[in-house]
This record gives structure tokens, sequence and C-alpha cells, in this order.
């Protein structure tokens, strides 16, 4: 049994291959706190290393995903008398933006369910999830040059997500968009108009995720990041590398003679039989 930590702001259901957090402060659209940024710092670094959790799948209570920064936080690190050196809107913000950067890098597929409002922060969430479904009427926006703020800690990322043209246009603009438009944008993968059909692609896309090697998973994961940042002779150096090295590995192995024998790989076993 995997030990999760004890959270205040977050819900947490082990379900198989799955773990499903859930933002759970409903009363502010699950505006992000320096507490829900901490508690999903632990969620994540706890299951970094647990090859059983293929996904994790990311939502919120109350029909809304996330509203953005929690004004609350703002507002203490406003009152907040800092020491030398340090600066509480600074040390807010950053905190934020190593959290979202884990949840990019995670060895899991992480899938973000979106409905209702997903801004600022939540926005960023989005941007970096693996698989993003969003309901059809939910609401994208960076709505931060409205308030006299940056996003920060979020711009790098919409930008990977979508590219520097659209990401102006959203950001500079403070944009609302529906989830058409989201998925036009390459935000979203999936739009979906129930309940219903959000679970079942939930489902759908666990179960895919069942059907790939665990360690080749976060191995390409890992390897599709560094494109654009290295060399690429250098990256492709080391990517060979790393194929030889899955090649003669035991999911390498099991994988090739699955393919021959024509039949499923052990990994995908337990999710085939049911």
């Amino acid at each position: 049994m995997i030990q999760l930590p004890e959270c205040e702001t977050l819900s947490l259901q082990h379900d198989g291959p799955a773990l499903h957090v859930t933002l759970s402060r409903p009363d502010s659209r699950n505006a992000m706190s320096l507490t829900m940024v901490r508690e999903l710092t632990a969620v994540f670094d706890r299951i970094a290393n647990e090859p059983a959790i293929r996904a994790v799948v990311l939502r919120g209570a109350g029909g809304h995903f996330c509203a953005g920064g929690d004004i609350r936080d703002m507002a203490a690190a406003r009152a907040a008398k800092a020491e030398p050196g340090q600066d509480p809107f600074r040390d807010l913000n950053r905190a934020f933006g190593e959290m979202i950067q884990q949840v990019n890098e995670a060895p899991q597929l992480v899938i973000a369910v979106l409905e209702g409002a997903v801004m600022g922060g939540g926005f960023g969430l989005a941007c970096v999830s693996d698989i993003a479904i969003a309901r059809d009427s939910a609401r994208f926006a960076m709505p931060e040059t409205s308030l006299g703020i940056i996003p920060a800690q979020i711009a790098p990322f919409v930008v990977e997500r979508i590219g520097l043209t659209q990401a102006r246009r959203l950001a500079l603009l403070g944009l609302r968009i529906e989830g058409a438009e989201a998925q036009q944008l390459g935000i979203v993968h999936h739009v979906e108009g129930s309940d219903s059909a959000i679970e079942e692609r939930v489902a759908d896309t666990v179960k895919q995720i069942t059907r790939c090697a665990p360690h080749a998973t976060a191995a390409t994961k890992a390897l599709l990041h560094r494109v654009g940042k290295e060399s690429m002779t250098g990256l492709l150096d080391s990517a060979a590398d790393q194929f030889a090295f899955a090649v003669r590995s035991d999911e390498g192995a099991e994988g090739t003679m699955a393919f021959m024998q024509k039949r499923s790989p052990a990994w995908a076993q337990p999710v085939d039989d049911q």
C-alpha cells in the first residue's frame, strides 16, 4: 500500500494504476493557496519513484478546476514583515513555479480534467498536463495583466504549449476562451459535452497508458522535454544510448517477445484481462 501525504486542500484516491488528485477548495473555486502548492509538491514527491502509479488525474471539486492564485495569500504576503534578503511575494510566486515544473516533469502521465474556471495558475497546470480533457463549457484565461500583475511562473509553460504568438494574444489581452478554442490552440486535446463522456475519456486514457511500458514511458517523456533545450547532435547521441539500454532491458526483452508471440506484454496483462 502506497502511503500518501495527509492533505487539507486535496482529495486523494488511489485506484489501480491511477492516482486521482482533486483540488478541494470549492468555496474559492479551488484557488491555488500556498498550502495547496505545498501539498501538491508533497504528493508528486511521494509518487516520483512509484512505477505502480502510471497516471495522475488532476481535477477540481465543485464544478471548477482552478480559478488561479489565492488572493488571501497575496494579502498575507503584503502584510508580512520581510527579513533582509527575503521577499514574501517572490517566495510565494516561486513556490508555485517549482511545483508546476515538478508536475511538468513527473514520470507519470498527467491527465487534467478541466471544467468551469481554468484560470491563472489553473491555466498553467492545464498547460503542463500530458493529456487535457475539457468540458465544452470550461473557461480558460490568463487574467493577470487585467489585475495589474504578470503571469510570471506560468508564461514559459504556456509558450511551450501553444507557441509565442498565441501566448502573447491571451496574456497581453487577458482574454477568456472556451473549450472549443482551447482545443484549436492545443491547450486541450479533447472537449466533451457531458460528465459521463469525460469519465469515459479518462478511463480510456488510463487504460491506454497501461499498455505502454512504465520505464519506457517515463524515459520518453523526459526525452521529449529535452527537445529544443540541447544541441540536436548531443540529444540524438544521448537518445541512442538510451535506446540501446532500453532494448537490452527487461521491458525491451518482454515487449519484443510479446510482439513475436502475438500476446500482450506482462505490464498490460492486469488491464487486458479484466
